[in-house]
């Protein structure tokens, strides 16, 4: 450890919650400023959806906030692209395998497909890109390594199926997840071959698959990984063997997870993770997304229904990260409106200064590093922009907290622009309100109130809203119009339905 690792100190006090202990901690790092983040990532054999997203814009608000604190973020991402099972406890069929089968294609061509569209997903909703992708084929000779050090630690043993690791020898391995092994002996995980000595047992190299296409020499034979050995292997590869952070949902605890640690700290004989950070489920209409139910919402779906993928961030970050979160239509056009407004109030900021109001970023900075409390947080914005103060410190300040939500207030107009074109706005709507506008004002100051009233109301129903300033009318559209019902031929005297206009 360096002497400037021996005085940093974090400018927050990061308190997060540590799936190990149950407990919140305090945040220390191994070795601050450094500070190694090791993401679970996708099992490229389909299109994220929604629970992903949610999942990775947690660990994206974790990762801006520790470098808001000041410390110096490594973020390594795996990418399964072999030997992830269709069951976590390494039965059925390999997923890209299966997918390669359903749509005609190779699995490297499967896996190149959908990790392109993970990645244009997750930088469409402003999740920074890690530092490290790494792909499981490309780490064959790490995992096999790893293997290796296990066998030679006599942790492991042999069946038909490949190399197994023994679970019995780690006397912790239950402690993660606080499993219930005793009740498992009767079956609870599925059991995929009889020489297996222990049902949670979990195999590190399979072989005798002489059918599955993506194979590679080893010790033991031609075969594949299993699916967790990748993880630990990579995370080792690029941070060492002790990690500061690992993330992922909470699905994995049970399984992956608690065979990572496992597997990890067996090769080591050291601590693997420090902290364990879990986001919980994200529900579709109340109910568990699943296929068969048809709610694997993708952000192409999103976007086809006229949101934004930041309104997708918005929602999730009017959660808590630890809590299951229900995802409906109704709630996402409930976050795209917020967001459009907050976007519209920072439009009309002037340039930030770097001055800070007094008092706001304390507030925020208190909610935020108290285990990402992200709804505390974003309601200290509404606090900035309602504060009487100089117009440029409160950009200064929003931009400020923006660099933990990542909503790109800082280009509020050119997303608000896209807001509109997503709601159906056209260039001619805006103008044929204006047109009303300037009829209306012309109508006031020759005092017949009764008709401006009336180009008012014609405006309103053209959807959009008049602001009186004293450089003239201002036309505001409204946020909850459905500006696409104006695709019908309109009047060209007041703008609305031809059929019903004047």
């Amino acid at each position: 450890m360096t002497q400037q690792e021996k005085n940093f100190e974090g400018s927050l006090k990061i308190r997060l919650y540590n799936t190990k202990s149950r407990e919140v901690e305090l945040f220390q790092p191994y070795f601050a400023p450094r500070v190694g983040i090791y993401s679970c990532g996708m099992t490229v054999y389909g299109y994220a959806h929604v629970g992903h997203i949610r999942t990775y814009t947690n660990s994206d608000v974790l990762r801006r906030l520790l470098e808001y604190a000041g410390y110096q973020v490594t973020q390594v991402m795996n990418v399964t692209d072999v030997g992830h099972m269709t069951s976590d406890e390494d039965a059925g069929e390999d997923k890209l395998e299966l997918g390669a089968r359903r749509e005609g294609k190779t699995p490297w061509e499967i896996a190149e497909f959908y990790e392109d569209h993970f990645f244009s997903t997750i930088a469409e909703c402003n999740i920074t890109r890690p530092e490290v992708i790494s792909r499981a084929t490309e780490h064959i000779g790490e995992q096999i390594g790893l293997v290796k050090r296990l066998e030679d630690n006599g942790y492991t043993y042999k069946t038909d199926v490949g190399v197994i690791f023994d679970t019995s020898k780690f006397g912790r391995y239950a402690e993660f997840a606080r499993l219930d092994l005793e009740g498992q002996e009767a079956g609870a995980r599925v059991a995929v071959d009889d020489q297996r000595r222990n049902p949670q047992d979990f195999a590190l190299w399979i072989t005798n698959q002489p059918n599955h296409i993506m194979q590679w020499n080893s010790p033991w034979g031609r075969g594949f990984p299993g699916w967790h050995i990748e993880c630990s292997a990579m995370a080792m590869r690029y941070l060492g063997d002790q990690v500061d952070i690992h993330t992922g949902g909470i699905d994995h605890i049970p399984v992956h997870h608690t065979n990572e640690i496992a597997q990890s700290e067996c090769a080591t004989g050291r601590q693997y993770v420090k902290y364990w950070f879990h986001s919980a489920f994200l529900n579709v209409d109340g109910r568990k997304m699943s296929k068969s139910l048809n709610n694997l919402y993708t952000l192409d779906d999103v976007r086809a229904r006229g949101y934004s993928p930041l309104a997708l961030r918005y929602l999730f970050l009017n959660g808590f990260y630890r809590r299951d979160m229900n995802f409906t239509w109704e709630a996402l056009e409930s976050a795209q409106r917020g967001l459009a407004r907050l976007w519209g109030a920072c439009a009309e900021l002037p340039a930030p200064t770097g001055v800070v109001i007094p008092g706001f970023i304390e507030k925020f900075e208190s909610a935020i590093s108290n285990d990402l409390n992200t709804m505390n947080a974003l309601a200290v914005v509404s606090g900035v922009l309602e504060t009487k103060g100089p117009p440029e410190s409160k950009a200064s300040t929003i931009y400020k907290m923006d660099e933990v939500f990542g909503l790109d207030l800082a280009n509020s107009r050119t997303r608000l622009s896209d807001f509109w074109r997503l709601r159906g706005l056209r260039p001619e709507h805006k103008m044929q309100a204006e047109s009303m506008a300037d009829k209306r004002e012309k109508a006031r100051k020759n005092k017949n109130f009764s008709e401006a009233d009336r180009l008012r109301d014609r405006i309103n129903n053209m959807g959009f809203q008049v602001e009186d300033t004293p450089q003239g009318p201002k036309i505001v559209p409204m946020f909850d119009f459905d500006f696409a019902a104006m695709r019908k031929p309109v009047c060209g005297h007041c703008g609305v339905d031809e059929k019903t206009g004047c």
